[in-house]
């Protein structure tokens, strides 16, 4: 786990959240509170249970972003869920257990990603040498050599000894193409042939088995057993030398890394640093008068209990626990409150923080502070088709002013409604901007109000358009 101090992580979350300080300090402190126990003795370590938080607020204030973001800055693994997936007991729906299947599956990615960084270059140096033989192939043996050379690799696959032949062991390399390969790999080396299409031959992907998955969720990877034992199917593929090496590379990190290694250090970064964000949880709180449906929303509610207390959970990768993993509940609470949760649930959430609703002033500063703000998005979209889009000041006071009135006249969506308004806005520039000769466009505060104050001042087309 990336170390930063408190401070350092609510720090980065401004640079992409405006506003909600006391949220971002409070998740700051618990995932601090991560690195201070893997500081102590194992005994000790076993004792103290993540501090969960649940995060109450209306829709679009930021706490998913706060979640996700939480987790990219101490690359993490990180998986969102929303409650109302759930069923109970998995009845027409998904089982709560899958929400740790799937944070080990992001997991183990992260973790093979890491471990192909590691190999990658001595998988360039060995995708390299396949190009050069592809782009100079030598001269095929006989096709009945090649056949029994077919089924003494066959055999060999079946006895457990794998396949250990290469290309060079099915073709015969003269001087001619000894000397062509070294012209080819010179080139290679300086960039030359980066353009020029090869034809590769790679494992063809797996196809989606829904068997298969039942059985992930059991514990067991049936269709990992049996490509074990059956062999690979190969597909023919023809690409530039570019993208044909960087798929090369690929097979080649995966013939170098041991996966035993990185499912168990996968499972390890995900009951040490895992964060499972569980959003709607208030949809999951039933009413005051009981109907068969609202009983079902408890047992969500039990469901989900043993896996934030502490359980272990089996996966395709092997048994996790889920003791240490960060869960962090979020939910509008616009028809319920906290307090309406099962009791159980509600002692694991012990920090609880209210995220407050977006002001005028919080639009603008979203419109254009955050590195990855709407208005940033915008201005590079444009200019793609060669446009200098500019926004006034004036232009960008009127859009917040805009998107707070159309919340408090309408359902609040927080932020969500800016991402509406301004694609209303600039339709007509998105439309015509690859056909435009103009260098630059200027939104004002005149054109916003032409554009969209008749919308605002139809109260009735309002609730459709905006």
């Amino acid at each position: 786990m990336a170390i930063k101090t408190p401070k350092e992580i609510v720090r980065i979350l401004n640079e992409y959240i405006i506003g909600q300080d006391e949220a971002k300090k409070s998740v700051a402190i618990a995932l601090y509170n991560r690195y201070r126990r893997m500081q102590l003795s194992k005994q000790m370590q076993r004792e103290i249970t993540p501090k969960n938080l649940l995060m109450a607020g209306p829709t679009g204030v930021g706490k998913t972003e706060i979640a996700r973001r939480l987790a990219d800055i101490v690359e993490a693994p990180f998986v969102k869920v929303e409650a109302t997936k759930f069923t109970e007991v998995g009845y027409v729906g998904r089982d709560v257990e899958s929400m740790v299947r799937d944070l080990v599956s992001e997991a183990v990615r992260m973790e093979e990603k890491d471990q192909f960084a590691r190999v990658k270059p001595q998988a360039t140096k060995e995708a390299n040498k396949q190009l050069v033989r592809l782009l100079a192939p030598g001269v095929k043996r006989e096709n009945r050599e090649n056949q029994m050379q077919q089924m003494q690799d066959m055999m060999s696959m079946l006895m457990g000894g794998g396949n250990n032949q290469n290309n060079n062991d099915q073709e015969e390399v003269t001087d001619e193409v000894r000397n062509q390969r070294m012209d080819v790999a010179e080139k290679l080396n300086k960039g030359l042939l980066e353009d020029r299409e090869v034809t590769i031959e790679v494992e063809q992907a797996p196809k989606a088995n829904p068997m298969s998955d039942m059985m992930g969720q059991m514990g067991m990877d049936m269709g990992s057993m049996l490509n074990d034992i059956m062999p690979k199917k190969k597909v023919k593929r023809t690409l530039p030398v570019k993208e044909a090496r960087e798929v090369l590379i690929q097979e080649e990190s995966r013939k170098m890394v041991d996966y035993d290694t990185i499912y168990q250090r996968a499972i390890e970064r995900t009951q040490n640093n895992g964060i499972i964000f569980i959003d709607e949880i208030d949809k999951i709180i039933a009413g005051n008068k009981r109907n068969s449906g609202e009983v079902s929303r408890e047992g969500v509610q039990r469901d989900i209990l043993p896996i934030v207390e502490g359980s272990t959970v089996n996966t395709k990768y092997g048994p996790v626990s889920t003791d240490h993993i960060l869960f962090i509940a979020a939910g509008a609470f616009a028809e319920s409150k906290p307090s309406d949760l099962i009791p159980e649930l509600q002692g694991r959430f012990p920090i609880r923080v209210e995220l407050n609703a977006l002001t005028k002033e919080d639009f603008v500063k979203i419109l254009k502070d955050p590195q990855n703000s709407l208005l940033k998005q915008y201005v590079a979209l444009m200019k793609a088709d060669g446009i200098k889009l500019v926004f006034t000041q004036e232009a960008v006071d009127k859009i917040a002013e805009i998107a707070f009135d159309v919340n408090q006249g309408t359902d609040n969506i927080g932020a969500r409604r800016l991402s509406t308004i301004l694609e209303k806005l600039l339709e007509d520039v998105l439309y015509e901007g690859p056909d435009m000769e103009m260098g630059e466009i200027t939104i004002t505060e005149a054109y916003v109000e032409d554009k969209l104050g008749d919308i605002i001042m139809n109260k009735d087309l309002t609730k459709f358009i905006l």
